[in-house]
């Protein structure tokens, strides 16, 4: 916990499986640290090899060899899991793509993805009666992979998590504020999409910095 700031990151879980004890741990290299962090496309990998590699030598309190070889077995399912969860994770955003298509023109606007993707919600307005209300006419497998996206998205990005935290705050169910979530990603991945860059926490969600952003 104190080497790595996100423990199901590939860099953390590929030392993990290595090294999923103490003991074990204090033996990795910087070498073999330095190939997980470049396989992880990490930067200034030497420094970063050299300060993990100080924490995980660093002294710590101990358990018996018998209950660290259990948790070292737990660590290891742990691990496997993991890496298949986010190979499912991964899995899921190609399906995303693959649904709204490649034409980089298809949609002439993002609320038209969104409307496609049917997360964007419908709204009737009658005299001073407004009623929003969820669409139903919507690409069934888009919108389950969007719903999962959302859902696994918090857990990964704080804009994403304060962004959902905000929306329960307003007393929005969560069923709700997971489809207002998955709106505002498609919204991010149009954006993306439109401009040729690659998704950025910031930039996402600088503008929901304020306090009244919806």
């Amino acid at each position: 916990m104190e080497a790595f700031d996100d423990l199901d990151a590939p860099d953390a879980l590929e030392l993990l499986a290595k090294a999923p004890d103490p003991v074990a741990a204090a033996k990795l290299t910087t070498t073999q640290i330095g190939a997980a962090l470049k396989r992880a496309r990490r930067r200034n990998i030497p420094d970063k090899a050299i300060k993990i590699q100080a924490v995980l030598r660093a002294k710590h309190l101990g358990q018996p060899a018998a209950v660290t070889a259990a948790y070292a077995d737990s660590t290891r399912t742990l691990v496997a899991l993991l890496v298949t969860l986010n190979e499912q994770v991964n899995f899921m955003h190609g399906r995303v793509l693959a649904e709204f298509g490649d034409d980089p023109h298809r949609y002439a606007s993002a609320k038209a993805r969104k409307n496609y993707a049917g997360t964007s919600p419908i709204t009737r307005a009658s005299g001073r009666k407004k009623v929003v209300t969820a669409r139903y006419v919507l690409n069934d497998r888009l919108i389950d992979v969007l719903i999962a996206q959302a859902f696994s998205a918090p857990r990964v990005s704080p804009g994403a998590r304060a962004y959902c935290e905000k929306q329960r705050a307003r007393g929005i169910e969560f069923n709700a504020a997971l489809r207002q979530l998955a709106n505002r990603l498609v919204g991010i991945l149009h954006d993306c999409l439109k401009t040729g860059t690659r998704y950025d926490e910031a930039t996402a969600w600088s503008h929901r910095a304020h306090p009244l952003a919806a």
